[in-house]
């Protein structure tokens, strides 16, 4: 059991993380709950406690391509002219890995997801360390992932020793996840950055985002991103007929409903802005949760851009 403590002393992370321990990091996306990647001993550490499946894998995080390129075999002309143009950014690259990394960072797989986070506080963290981090979201496993430094206090305090505070998280969901198989470039996980750029760069992609129990990248499993309420999705205004109006909170994309109560309302940008409804959404969901409400009514937004990875995290909150 830990007193935690919440700063922004980079020499304090960088002390615990030698030492085995985790500590908890911001990046652009959401907050990770690191630990040394290449340390077996500090990586179980961190599926303990969040509680995470060891057939989940975990992402691993560096500051700088070169360093990317000491623990994975290769990486494919695609995986480079994508990491040139958007690392440090909110995407992650399926890549084979070296024996340096431990089989359970992978999960077993052959290949190791691996990103640079664009966050000052975090980058400036990794280039102080010999080491790459292994960083899973710094959230129980399954629920809402955290995009402020409270949002892991609420949820981990006791379990690890230091919650590096860099702020409210920028894009506010996870990094889209790609993977190579021979000159396909394939899409496993939606996320802050948009298939559309991706396309641009690199052409056409496959999008595979089946749920399983043994994935072949992070967040992939079909219950996901969970409150611990009921999560509905669908057209509000007819959910809406289903319930006691006094159960029931809406989180909308743009739209305020007549006849629910004002304060169990939420919208996650009145203007129609993707990247604000993307910034919000987490933060929404966890604000719900704490309603006194029994069911979290929700629709999809209009899937593109950024839209994509939101409906995908709102399929999975609620576990379709």
């Amino acid at each position: 059991m830990f007193n935690t403590e919440t700063g922004n002393d980079l020499l304090r992370a960088k002390a615990f993380l030698e030492s085995s321990e985790i500590v908890a990091i911001p990046t652009e996306t959401v907050y990770g709950l690191a630990a040394n990647a290449l340390d077996v001993s500090a990586v179980v550490k961190v599926f303990q406690a969040k509680n995470r499946p060891s057939f989940d894998p975990l992402i691993v995080h560096t500051d700088k391509l070169e360093k990317v390129r000491s623990f994975v075999q290769a990486l494919p002309p695609q995986a480079s002219v994508l990491a040139e143009a958007f690392w440090p950014g909110p995407l992650t690259l399926l890549l084979p890995k070296k024996e340096i990394v431990p089989d359970i960072v992978t999960s077993g797989l052959p290949n190791v997801a691996v990103r640079i986070p664009d966050h000052p506080l975090t980058l400036s963290l990794l280039s102080m360390l010999s080491f790459p981090l292994a960083a899973p979201s710094a959230n129980p496993f399954g629920y809402v992932s955290p995009t402020k430094a409270g949002h892991v206090m609420d949820q981990l305090q006791g379990k690890i020793p230091y919650i590096l505070d860099g702020g409210e998280s920028t894009v506010g969901i996870e990094s889209t996840i790609i993977g190579f198989s021979g000159t396909d470039v394939i899409v496993y996980r939606l996320g802050g950055m948009s298939v559309e750029a991706i396309e641009k760069l690199v052409g056409k992609v496959t999008i595979t985002l089946q749920s399983s129990s043994n994935p072949q990248a992070p967040g992939m499993l079909i219950s996901h991103y969970a409150p611990r309420k009921q999560v509905v999705v669908g057209k509000i205004s007819e959910l809406i007929q289903q319930y006691n109006s006094e159960e029931i909170g809406i989180l909308s994309f743009r739209e305020s409903y007549y006849g629910i109560n004002a304060e169990h309302q939420m919208t996650l940008s009145a203007t129609g802005d993707m990247e604000e409804a993307a910034r919000h959404l987490f933060a929404s969901l966890r604000k719900m949760d704490n309603l006194p409400i029994k069911v979290i009514i929700t629709e999809l937004v209009p899937d593109h851009g950024l839209g994509r990875a939101i409906n995908d995290r709102l399929r999975r909150a609620s576990g379709k």
